[in-house]
């Protein structure tokens, strides 16, 4: 969707569903609210103002539902009225299938959302800016060594990087880009090596979202860091039971070649906090499949050394849509899962049904040091990267939101989970709530 505008306007304006097919959606109160004039420019002559009222009594959520008015060109459609915590107020994969199935395919179509302008900052969250052409500036970094490549394609660090005058603090965000991912000598099968092309999505959301936030004006020093490899079979492909030395200088024995992505977000994490003296460290990647079976499609998996970034997190993924959600953080029980006899740790679990991805994130954090005194965030995103054989984008939103105090666009400061007036953790909105019944306070 690279040609889409975005506007806030009291009325919807005039096209012809025949010309542009059009989406009328909201909430069902809102929906009921709205006034004939402020649509009808997109829906005369075909629809009258008797269709629209009937088709609005029809409607009966549950979760949503849908009524056509022209044809396949013009519908209407209501919205959840309420989500779970764990969702986006902004019911965006709702919003996401109902346009799959509303409307025709192509590329000049219309979305009237109806929303409260008071809800603007939380529920519309923010749409992701597409990337093009950003040039990268290559940089040869020998301390990745874990990963299974061909020779035509050594590994390779990328780094991004914007420096404001008076900047108080530095930022790395750290993106797995393996360019494929064939399992190395521990080669994947015939059913799930295809789809592997998606293995960058972790490098591609930051990408999209440094290009985004320095774009609206970013306060702190921001870097991005791209670790990119091949993982395939080649005459200097990693083997099983090598064993590498990675940039912090911790030994790894490789039991699993096609647990390759840790490897270079370890090399990676590691320079951004030795070379680039980042006070905050996220990396994002697309880095078990088990990610799915932990926090599911829609929920990006979180773990981070700090409690208040990891409520953080879940807010910022509210708000912008790009959903998360906490994995265990409990190194003292869960790292031993790679003790090694003969390194300081291999780079494959022993117990693949002991939170595997929990495990995975660990092994990242281990390099840094779990007595770092920065912030460190892994975000999996392993499965809500991508629909079916397509990309979805996700993690643009969630980082923009996430780091949006540091940001001078308003709306990002209003989303931001860290800003002075969203500091309360969804749990203690919910105490205090709790209390209030109680008569308490």
């Amino acid at each position: 969707m690279a040609n889409v505008l975005l506007e806030f306007k009291a009325s919807a304006g005039d096209s012809e569903p025949q010309n542009r097919p059009v989406l009328i959606v909201g909430q069902l109160a809102n929906l009921q609210q709205i006034n004939w004039t402020q649509v009808k420019g997109k829906l005369q002559s075909v629809v009258t103002k008797e269709i629209w009222q009937a088709a609005l009594a029809s409607l009966n959520p549950n979760p949503t539902d849908s009524c056509p008015l022209y044809l396949s060109f013009a519908a209407v459609a209501a919205l959840p009225s309420r989500v779970s915590r764990h969702n986006s107020p902004s019911s965006a994969h709702f919003l996401t299938r109902l346009v799959r199935t509303c409307l025709p395919a192509g590329s000049n179509r219309c979305i009237v959302l109806l929303q409260e302008i008071k809800a603007v900052g939380n529920e519309l969250g923010i749409t992701p800016t597409i990337i093009r052409g950003e040039e990268l500036k290559q940089k040869g970094f020998g301390g990745i060594y874990g990963v299974g490549k061909a020779a035509q394609h050594p590994p390779a660090l990328a780094v991004l990087s914007h420096t404001p005058s008076g900047a108080t603090q530095t930022i790395a965000w750290v993106g797995k880009g393996i360019v494929y991912d064939t399992g190395g000598l521990s080669i994947k099968g015939k059913t799930t090596m295809p789809g592997m092309k998606r293995d960058c999505g972790g490098a591609a959301a930051i990408l999209g979202a440094f290009k985004a936030t320095v774009k609206q004006g970013f306060k702190d020093n921001l870097h991005a860091v791209f670790c990119l490899a091949e993982n395939s079979v080649g005459p200097t492909a990693t083997r099983p039971d090598d064993i590498h030395t990675l940039y912090s200088g911790k030994t790894v024995e490789i039991n699993n070649t096609d647990a390759e992505g840790r490897l270079v977000l370890s090399d990676g994490v590691v320079y951004a906090s030795k070379d680039l003296s980042a006070d905050i460290i996220l990396d994002m990647a697309t880095l078990t499949g088990a990610q799915g079976i932990s926090t599911g499609k829609y929920h990006a998996a979180v773990m981070t050394n700090s409690e208040q970034w990891e409520a953080a997190c879940v807010r910022a993924g509210r708000s912008s849509g790009d959903l998360a959600h906490p994995l265990v953080y409990c190194p003292e029980l869960h790292f031993s899962e790679f003790t090694s006899a003969v390194a300081d740790m291999k780079n494959s679990v022993a117990d693949r049904e002991n939170a595997q991805s929990s495990c995975a994130g660990l092994f990242i954090g281990s390099h840094l040091g779990f007595d770092w005194p920065g912030i460190w965030v892994h975000v999996d995103i392993a499965s809500p990267v991508h629909a079916g054989e397509r990309a979805t984008g996700f993690g643009v939103a969630m980082l923009l939101a996430l780091f949006g105090q540091a940001s001078e666009d308003p709306l990002l400061n209003s989303v931001s989970p860290l800003g002075a007036t969203t500091a309360k953790t969804a749990s203690e909105d919910q105490m205090e709530r709790d209390c209030k019944r109680r008569r308490l306070v």
